[in-house]
């Protein structure tokens, strides 16, 4: 995954200040992740204060990645099916920032993760909060036998 540091393969993360610099499991095999963000101008209005979309596109990012740091060999998200961001305090462009995204809970199907943004004094100036569907690969064949197939009759 170390691929994914920096924009996390999407341009319009950089575009906006935001850059992943670390990610790693928990003792509970759950996800985090780590970005800083220094807001650009393109991530403002007018009066250089950041939008609460690119709020919620960061969050989401930290999220979505600290889950597949979390997955095993090619399972994957598949994508975002629910998502609340709240922006306590105003991010300023230029302004430093450490985002953490964190897996709450992981199913087979979904999982619910969190993102937090700091400011330099460690208050909290956003939060989110999702859920992810995610996309497991299957077991081979012989695993799947093993464990008595898929309930079938003639174990497929």
């Amino acid at each position: 995954m170390d691929r994914w540091l920096g924009d996390g393969g999407m341009p319009v993360i950089a575009a906006v200040g935001a850059s992943f610099t670390d990610y790693g499991v928990d003792g509970e095999d759950l996800g985090w992740s780590a970005a800083t963000w220094t807001p650009t101008e393109l991530a403002c209005n007018p009066h250089g204060i950041v939008q609460a979309g690119i709020h919620a596109l960061v969050g989401d990012a930290a999220m979505n990645f600290a889950i597949n740091a979390a997955l095993a060999g090619r399972d994957r998200t598949r994508g975002t099916l629910e998502m609340k961001t709240e922006t306590m305090r105003a991010a300023t462009h230029g302004a430093a920032y450490l985002v953490r995204g964190e897996v709450v809970r992981m199913a087979r199907q979904v999982a619910y993760a969190e993102a937090t943004v700091r400011d330099d004094r460690g208050r909290v100036v956003s939060r989110a909060t999702g859920t992810f569907l995610l996309h497991r690969e299957a077991p081979p064949a012989a695993e799947q036998a093993d464990q008595g197939g898929e309930g079938r009759p003639d174990g497929r």
